[in-house]
């Protein structure tokens, strides 16, 4: 109690008390939850824009260094996106063209013109944005004794081949692809090839190859299906 004059005011301080704590309450109620508003909602934006392809993280690929090339650790899927997993063998691919093949099944459309050039040009590239189709020297480095090893072997119950930098033990991993040949008939083999950027005479380019115990670089036609591991541009 206290004196105002010669009136006397009487001050419930437990009730003021217990007034002010429910305003806290309910204020904190609200901030809770309308933060907890706004991270859902990011969330299904997040999700949301995925599903449209504007967002999607589990494209991202941050890539590893091997003998001074950055190279993505996962295979081109569709043009412009990565496979989900290391061990995906993702889409095929003719030679200097953005047209993505799946790895199975039957086609009636197959192209067997030869595009004309000496490198893959920029606009043909399906890889991801920032990345792009290996030169034939920077498939070469993979294949330098001195600084490189690969071997077979498993990932995940994948087969494939594993390439590692002796300096740093740096690698990646190609699954195996098999291929689609000159009439767009898939090829299921032991083996992976995977398509470089540059020319090799009039009909072929270079490609990375490999089977259950080779690997090397060579040239192939350009009118077959093959997969693409890009490298950072």
């Amino acid at each position: 109690m206290r004196i105002k004059g010669d009136k006397r005011v009487v001050v419930n301080l437990p009730n003021l008390f217990s007034v002010a704590t429910t305003i806290c309450l309910a204020v904190s109620s609200m901030m809770f939850s309308s933060c907890s508003q706004s991270a859902k909602e990011t969330k299904v934006n997040l999700n949301s824009e995925a599903k449209q392809g504007e967002i999607d993280l589990s494209r991202q690929d941050e890539g590893v260094v091997i003998n001074g090339v950055k190279w993505a650790t996962r295979n081109v899927d569709k043009p412009g996106t990565f496979v989900t997993n290391p061990e995906d063998v993702g889409m095929f691919y003719q030679w200097n063209r953005k047209v993505a093949w799946a790895t199975i099944g039957d086609i009636t459309d197959w192209d067997k013109t030869v595009l004309e050039g000496i490198e893959w040009e920029k606009a043909n590239d399906p890889s991801p944005s920032g990345w792009r189709v290996p030169t034939s020297g920077e498939i070469k480095l993979l294949f330098d004794t001195e600084k490189i090893t690969n071997e077979r072997t498993t990932q995940n119950g994948v087969n494939g081949r594993k390439f590692t930098d002796k300096i740093t033990n740096n690698s990646i991993f190609l699954p195996v692809t098999g291929y689609r040949d000159g009439n767009g008939i898939i090829n299921i083999t032991l083996g992976g090839i995977y398509w470089g950027s540059g020319a090799l005479g009039k009909y072929s380019a270079y490609v990375l190859q490999f089977g259950t115990d080779f690997a090397y670089w060579s040239d192939h036609p350009r009118y077959y299906g093959y997969c693409i591991r890009p490298v950072v541009e």
